[in-house]
């Protein structure tokens, strides 16, 4: 029986316009295969009090974060606003438990008005994932509002930045093909029943 991927994604945009959401859409399209199973998490249709409270007893919180938990893999895509991910993705990381991306890969996208922005990914939210204890996070992908265009309500990317996008997927997508054997992988701090892990010798190999 073919094992079906889980694959959570994650549009950070508070427009109802978003051009993120659209780029989701369209990463979920060109990824599209029989053995992932995607779900797309809109966190503006999350109600904002209910966020930024942190109400964990609230339907649509409580529905989100149990999302994260229950997904093999993750994608997190958000506009850069002044050099930085978005507040409402702030907002929804810091309602999550502080390891919920053990065991998990990550990719994050990013779009933006300016190159300028293209740092913002690594340098502002690559630490807040992998102090989450996410497993392996892939390396990010910023795409410039000017290599966009829109057609009949479909966004389309122009050939250059679809090539680059298309590695960078083709990275995600091997790593999805390697499921993590412990959960905990990522995790600081993880509790394990035994310290009889399958581990080399330390002094084999190292006779040279």
């Amino acid at each position: 029986m073919t094992r079906i991927t889980k694959v959570l994604a994650i549009s950070a945009s508070p427009s109802p316009s978003s051009k993120t959401a659209k780029f989701v859409e369209h990463v979920i399209h060109k990824m599209g295969a029989a053995d992932l199973a995607f779900t797309h998490l809109k966190l503006r249709d999350i109600p904002g009090d209910a966020l930024l409270s942190g109400q964990m007893d609230q339907a649509d919180v409580a529905s989100a974060v149990k999302s994260v938990e229950d997904a093999d893999a993750i994608i997190i895509a958000t506009p850069i606003f002044k050099a930085a991910y978005s507040g409402l993705l702030k907002a929804f990381l810091d309602i999550l438990p502080q390891f919920a991306l053990a065991g998990k890969s990550v990719l994050p996208l990013a779009t933006g008005g300016t190159i300028a922005h293209v740092l913002a990914l690594d340098y502002a939210l690559r630490p807040v994932l992998q102090s989450m204890g996410a497993r392996h996070i892939i390396q990010s992908y910023f795409l410039p509002e000017a290599d966009i265009t829109h057609d009949n309500g479909q966004l389309h990317i122009k050939e250059s930045a679809n090539a680059q996008l298309m590695e960078t997927l083709y990275h995600f997508q091997c790593v999805l093909g390697t499921p993590a054997a412990d959960k905990m992988l990522g995790h600081p701090r993880p509790e394990r029943v035994s310290t009889a892990w399958c581990l080399l010798p330390l002094n084999e190999g190292h006779g040279r």
